[in-house]
């Protein structure tokens, strides 16, 4: 699916009357309702870097990025918003959203670790479908932040709402820097 047919995706979820699992859990339709906030917020507020822009602005190749994310998840409403306004700087870039608990579900084959389905996750291919580089699922800072204060012993809610303040904190700068490192070997 495209943007906007994730977009609408994620509405569906929200207007349901009976949503499928498992957003027929309160606390998933929960996330799901917080992070169409912050995904609208940050495509509104959002700001690009000047060097984002100049290394997505020097891909000249067509290449096609696939993006494993679900509308449940929190780290994906930070990061997706920003891989849409980058991918729209450049016409040869097109992006498929997938969703990872969903056929095809290749995020059996991008696996954190070997063996965890975290997402979200970029993954670059080239015209023939060949992987040029795979980035996720969370900025590496974040994901310092992140073991940093789960060695605290905090619970869930206060580890997400952590992770919620380093992302707003943030405001897309890790996620922009990481793909101007990983975006020039992509080029060739």
């Amino acid at each position: 699916m495209n943007f906007q047919q994730y977009q609408q995706y994620f509405q569906d979820i929200l207007h349901q009357a009976s949503p499928n699992a498992p957003y027929d859990s309160p606390d998933y339709f929960n996330y799901t309702k917080l992070n169409w906030s912050r995904m609208n917020r940050w495509l509104k507020t959002g700001q690009l870097t000047s060097e984002i822009i100049k290394v997505v602005a020097s891909i000249k190749s067509k290449q096609n990025w696939i993006v494993i994310t679900e509308p449940w998840c929190g780290d994906a409403a930070h990061i997706v918003p920003f891989i849409d306004m980058i991918a729209q700087k450049n016409e040869n870039i097109s992006v498929q959203y997938e969703l990872r608990d969903s056929e095809p579900n290749r995020i059996e084959h991008y696996l954190t670790n070997g063996k965890s389905k975290s997402i979200p996750k970029l993954i670059i291919q080239n015209e023939m479908a060949e992987d040029l580089a795979v980035w996720g699922p969370r900025p590496v800072a974040c994901q310092v932040y992140f073991d940093q204060q789960k060695e605290k012993n905090l619970d869930f809610e206060a580890l997400k709402t952590e992770l919620q303040h380093w992302y707003n904190n943030d405001e897309g700068i890790e996620i922009m820097k990481e793909l101007s490192i990983l975006l020039p070997a992509t080029i060739k």
